[in-house]
């Protein structure tokens, strides 16, 4: 019997890899069922004997409680992206720079591998001796999601390697369109919500924690790189690589090319804008890769992304729809910004009835008008935008946008006043409930008392059931208090108070961030954090001794006055105080940079921005957001703007971002 299992483990593997990678099936699909049926018939009644990779396991197995974190031992990263061809070229030409800088590449040839990016969700395998053994989520890059038990029901994911290799591969995990269209066909007489596009389907279907749900969705994939492997050689190119995925047993894309230039990537591009619809799978643009692996080696990694990869994105999409209102809604710090109400469109494959309208001054510029038929444009997640107004439409029923004299969400009166020297509009009244709301949304973020697993829809729910409405309403929540709330579950609660318990030990810099200052930004906190010292000393500062600070000046100085002067802030400060403690920030690693002040404008190739003034403080180093006599290097990188003409003027020391590397 045991040798009969065995047997019938490797045909019906054999089977299913013609069937589902390489869609050349031998057999009928009844006939591939009924060996099926028969391995685990002989399960069944030989329970000692199941393999742990049995075929049959890809069914679905047991539900689970919760999907269990996971490290990666390679980190995930993610490409820039680049959304036309000048951003290409000026991605080649850096790419060209730093082969140039290298010496060991001078006789190295550069190629790029193009290839589709299939828009579904990022998968990492790993096999120990040719077997799988785990699969995960990309997560943040550094932890993922354990799906291993979802992932096994993907019939394209090999249990076995045709070599004994110990290996960690990536890959897309995606739905064919055809069968989103089943299942939303489903969900709809079932009164459920329909997916929005194969991505959402594909990414909520391998979260499913009953496996069995996953196995009926029917996902596949494409495994496109080699993170690690041992037990053969790593090709040196990304087209070698993506033929040894291949030989392994992997599916994998076809339609990769090798080409000798960025016009060669284009001609690519451009060939699949076009044929991008005809497939079963979607795709959001293209991945360029440089084909060498030496010469990925040596480009290496900025703080988030590969040096030698970018992905090149598929024009945004765009339709039309109506405007049916414009409405202002109230910023926490009583900025009122237009939204245009929208008659429910399906763009990017997001359902919107929302776009934002800036200000006052963009609605001029467009001439929107209430009842306009216009042109909604959404890339990727970011909001959608109106790119214009189709006017030969206009009936004449149309109506001109005024800003009112009065806004009921502003409190008080509701009367609304333009910003001096800006586009924006704002509430006169400085208390209203809109503004609440987003100050609230604001205190708990990563930026400010970071209390995870407490983000907007949360807050919503404690300020509409009034169990807060001041800060310190946060730190003296119960567990009793949650329980009966809607989103609340035992182990949310718990989560959350946790978190709550976390953040009660905060920095004076980020304390400050929190309470949501007007004109007090991030960098501002950070220079008052570091001259005073203590929350005591900064709201005991006289207006003389605050404007002279550098990154202060008597606008912020002012700001920070009147709302330490304000009998309500004082009471909100006081009572936060009672609950929270505000400790010391990590010394500095070296006083290398003391008394330097550093200006940054312009985009870093090797690092990030954030990234950048953290090395700077870590040296002893100030960071500053306008260049000024005190200013002592200004960090210069691509596109460089204003603030690089007037370090000119200044005589201030202009680094390239080489330079500044070297310094730091």
């Amino acid at each position: 019997m045991k040798e009969r299992y065995e047997k019938l483990i490797k045909l019906i593997e054999h089977h299913r890899y013609l069937y589902h990678v390489l869609d050349k099936p031998e057999i009928s699909d009844e006939a591939y069922d009924s060996l099926l049926n028969e391995l685990i018939d002989i399960e069944e009644k030989n329970p000692g004997i199941i393999s742990p990779l049995s075929p049959s396991k890809r069914v679905g197995g047991e539900t689970l409680k919760e999907f269990k974190k996971v490290p990666h031992v390679i980190r995930q990263w993610s490409f820039d992206d680049v959304f036309d061809l000048d951003e290409l070229k000026k991605w080649d030409e850096k790419v060209k720079r730093m082969i140039d800088k290298e010496n060991s590449l001078k006789n190295e040839k550069l190629e790029y591998c193009v290839e589709l990016k299939i828009d579904g969700l990022k998968v990492i395998l790993t096999y120990e001796n040719g077997e799988f053994v785990q699969g995960a989520t990309r997560g943040d890059g550094q932890i993922g999601e354990n799906v291993t038990e979802n992932l096994k029901t993907i019939q394209s994911i090999p249990f076995i390697l045709n070599k004994k290799v110990e290996a960690i591969v990536v890959g897309e995990a995606w739905m064919n369109k055809k069968e989103l269209e089943k299942i939303n066909e489903e969900r709809k007489k079932n009164g459920e919500q329909i997916f929005a596009n194969t991505r959402n389907a594909g990414a909520g279907s391998i979260r499913q924690l009953d496996p069995k749900v996953t196995a009926k969705r029917k996902l596949d994939t494409f495994i496109y790189d080699i993170d690690k492997i041992e037990g053969v050689s790593l090709p040196k190119t990304q087209g070698e690589e993506i033929e040894l995925l291949k030989g392994l047993g992997f599916k994998t894309n076809l339609y990769f090319r090798i080409v000798n230039s960025i016009e060669g990537v284009q001609k690519y591009y451009e060939e699949w804008t076009r044929k991008k619809d005809s497939l079963d799978y979607a795709l959001d643009g293209i991945v360029i890769k440089v084909n060498s692996r030496v010469i990925q080696d040596k480009l290496g990694y900025t703080g988030k992304t590969p040096r030698w990869g970018v992905a090149y994105k598929f024009p945004a999409e765009q339709v039309t729809t109506v405007v049916e209102d414009i409405v202002l809604q109230v910023g926490r710090t009583g900025v009122l910004t237009p939204v245009a109400h929208l008659r429910p469109v399906r763009v990017a494959g997001s359902l919107v009835s929302r776009a934002t309208l800036h200000n006052e001054d963009e609605i001029k510029r467009l001439d929107v008008r209430v009842g306009d038929t216009v042109i909604l444009q959404k890339a990727g997640d970011v909001i959608p935008d109106i790119v214009s107004v189709l006017k030969d439409l206009r009936t004449g029923k149309e109506k001109t946008y005024v800003f009112p004299k009065n806004v009921p969400d502003c409190g008080g009166d509701g009367r609304i006043e333009r910003v001096p020297g800006q586009v924006a509009w704002r509430c006169v009244s400085k208390d209203s409930f809109a503004q609440k709301r987003r100050k609230f949304y604001h205190f708990v973020s990563k930026k400010a008392f970071n209390i995870d697993g407490c983000g907007p829809k949360i807050i919503d729910v404690l300020l509409d059931n009034n169990l807060i409405t001041s800060y310190e309403d946060i730190f003296t929540l119960k567990r009793g208090d949650l329980l009966a709330l809607p989103r609340f579950a035992e182990k949310s609660v718990d989560n959350l108070l946790a978190s709550v318990e976390t953040a009660r030990k905060i920095t004076l810099s980020r304390f400050l961030v929190g309470l949501s200052i007007s004109q007090v930004g991030e960098e501002t906190t950070i220079d008052l954090a570091k001259h005073f010292g203590s929350i005591e000393k900064l709201r005991d500062a006289s207006f003389e001794e605050l404007q002279v600070l550098d990154g202060v000046g008597p606008i912020v100085a002012r700001a920070l006055v009147d709302w330490f002067s304000n009998k309500e802030n004082k009471k909100v400060l006081d009572n936060l105080l009672k609950e929270v403690e505000i400790v010391k920030a990590v010394k500095v690693a070296s006083a290398k940079l003391s008394g330097q002040t550093f200006v940054i404008t312009g985009t870093l190739s090797t690092l990030g921005r954030d990234e950048a003034k953290d090395k700077i403080r870590a040296l002893g180093g100030d960071v500053s957001e306008s260049v000024s006599v005190k200013t002592t290097y200004l960090v210069a990188g691509e596109n460089a703007g204003s603030k690089l003409d007037k370090a000119k003027k200044l005589g201030v020391k202009v680094l390239s971002e080489e330079e500044f590397l070297k310094i730091i």
